[in-house]
């Protein structure tokens, strides 16, 4: 687990920063160092947004109803990580609009 340390990570549980190596795939059974919560759960993931439909913002994602619990879900993203960190509206509509520029 040890690594670069990711500034902006930190335990969905006890909120102490964890060391994880961006881009870092996290296995189902790996636990905080400190308070053993899950770490490849949905309050992990770049997805997760509690204001989403069943508080994930990837449509094509099976629901969890467990957000604390480890989980297999397909899409998940460790927070922080290249492509999630930044805001995911903006970056679609500049796509959108990329495309229909003459």
């Amino acid at each position: 687990m040890l690594g670069s340390k990711n500034q902006n990570l930190s335990c969905h549980s006890c909120q102490k920063a964890l060391e994880l190596t961006p881009g870092q795939k996290i296995p189902k059974s790996e636990e905080c160092p400190y308070c053993y919560a899950d770490l490849r759960c949905c309050k992990m993931c770049g997805f997760y947004d509690p204001k989403s439909y069943n508080e994930c913002k990837e449509p094509s994602a099976d629901r969890i109803v467990e957000k604390e619990k480890s989980n297999f879900c397909d899409f998940f993203v460790l927070k922080g990580d290249g492509d999630n960190s930044g805001n995911k509206k903006d970056d679609l509509m500049a796509a959108a609009n990329a495309l229909f520029k003459n």
